[in-house]
């Protein structure tokens, strides 16, 4: 029996699945509207983290109409800058060494004069941030899968371009209910040509097939949530196999609706199966959990030890693009609290 309960927050980990708008602390959202005279609906001022359920059409609707008019109070590169700082503060203090944050750049290129300033602003801001927290903060550039895929050609073309100021991969979010992931081939292609991360979203609202068509189609080496796969052993095995990393966001798939209880996260699945997993919180904001909540899911609600935990942490950090001495820095760190 283990009799010393081990502080999660000191536990070192990744961070592979964190949204920009979504990372941003309630209380930010509400001086932001302040400032901006915007007025925000109950949902987003009651304090406690909103009642959402995306598996109908109608409740993915409202959370992406809380979740835009969120990003509407984002409108001054200072309020990019506040969000980085303040997202990195966050992780810092759940233990996250290494933070991929996505953002699609086209949501905020209307207010920051244009898409290419925008993407330098927010490039900026991780700068920054990186250096005041001590953080080791990259970008992946996200496509929206209910815009046309051209428009995605061009993030990925843009994505590249700023390869060597930050950004290390390319993904694919929104409702994969819509937009087959084989519209989006070419983006990836080019993404991939460019040496960036391939990783969409999949396996979250839809089943095993959107998981495999991100494999085959978008040639994904990690994968938005994914968790679905676990309906498809075969799939599972082939995740294994590839040691394709899920990033699985038990907090977000309970809001959500994917499944009804934190137990139901098929976290013991995937670990039992050798499929790498990364956990991250997706949306604190409409979701309410930080990084290391993540964590106390798999130890309260399926029984992970505290070795398994470290070995959690440890394939998150195997499944970042963090270079080798942060790696090994945040390795050693992880056998460091499980001997402590």
């Amino acid at each position: 029996m283990e009799h010393v309960v081990r502080d999660l927050k000191l536990l070192p980990k990744a961070h592979l699945h964190l949204h920009f708008t979504g990372s941003m602390r309630p209380s930010t959202l509400l001086e932001l509207a302040d400032k901006y005279g915007v007025h925000l609906p109950e949902a987003l001022t009651g304090g406690e983290p909103p009642k959402l359920r995306a598996t109908d059409e109608r409740g993915w609707f409202r959370f992406q109409r809380l979740y835009d008019m969120a990003r509407s109070c984002l409108r001054e590169p200072e309020d990019i800058r506040r969000l980085v700082r303040e997202a990195a503060e966050e992780d810092v203090r759940d233990g996250s060494g290494w933070l991929e944050i996505q953002v699609d750049p086209t949501s905020y290129a209307p207010r920051l004069g244009g898409l290419i300033p925008a993407l330098e602003i927010i490039l900026d801001a991780v700068e920054a941030a990186s250096r005041e927290t001590g953080l080791g903060i990259r970008v992946l550039v996200a496509a929206n899968r209910m815009k046309h895929p051209l428009d995605a050609r061009t993030l990925a073309r843009l994505a590249v371009r700023y390869a060597d100021r930050g950004v290390v991969g390319f993904g694919l979010s929104n409702d994969e209910r819509r937009g087959m992931a084989r519209d989006f081939d070419r983006a990836f292609a080019i993404a991939r040509d460019g040496g960036l991360l391939a990783a969409p979203h999949g396996g979250e609202l839809t089943g095993p097939a959107s998981v495999r068509d991100c494999l085959d189609d978008l040639r994904a080496s990690r994968i938005g949530h994914g968790v679905r796969a676990v309906e498809d052993p075969r799939l599972l095995r082939r995740l294994a196999e590839k040691g394709v990393t899920c990033e699985v966001c038990p907090a977000s798939n309970v809001a959500l609706g994917v499944y009804e209880k934190p137990e139901h996260v098929p976290l013991r699945a995937f670990f039992d199966a050798g499929v790498p997993l990364a956990l991250g919180a997706d949306d604190p904001l409409l979701f309410g959990a930080r990084l290391a909540d993540q964590y106390e899911i798999a130890r309260h609600h399926h029984g992970f030890t505290d070795a398994e935990l470290a070995e959690l942490a440890r394939q998150s950090v195997r499944g970042s693009v963090a270079p080798q001495d942060t790696r090994a820095k945040l390795l050693a760190g992880i056998d460091t609290w499980l001997a402590a």
